[in-house]
């Protein structure tokens, strides 16, 4: 064991000898674990103290930040002056996802029509 493991194992025993662990909230429940199975192995820490911190890794925030965009499409009239605006930005981003390797199909809606239109023939 290496000498940080050591100490930080004695700060954990001292800490439940004086009854600091008691009362915690969530105490006797089960854990909630995440599962980060195919985030790769180097990158789970990172990701988590990311997660704890309110970020999310720039690919999934891009893709919030283009469903918003896709909304708003949606809402407006495509002879509406920010309609123009709207889509190249859309375009760009749905681009730049392309690029990092991500699927752009969640801003089609094309798996949700097959879906209503197989649900409808039966």
């Amino acid at each position: 064991m290496l000498l940080l493991d050591q100490w930080a194992e004695r700060h954990i025993n001292d800490a439940q000898r004086k009854g600091e662990f008691d009362n915690l909230p969530g105490q006797g429940e089960p854990l909630i674990l995440d599962d980060d199975s195919c985030v790769p192995e180097a990158l789970r820490s990172g990701y988590r103290l990311l997660k704890n911190a309110g970020c999310l890794p720039p690919e999934i925030e891009q893709r919030k930040e283009a469903i918003v965009v896709a909304d708003l499409l949606k809402g407006i009239r495509k002879d509406d002056d920010r309609y123009q605006e709207l889509s190249r930005r859309l375009a760009l981003m749905e681009l730049k996802l392309q690029q990092a390797g991500l699927s752009t199909d969640f801003l089609r809606g094309d798996y949700a029509d097959k879906l209503l239109h197989k649900i409808n023939e039966e």
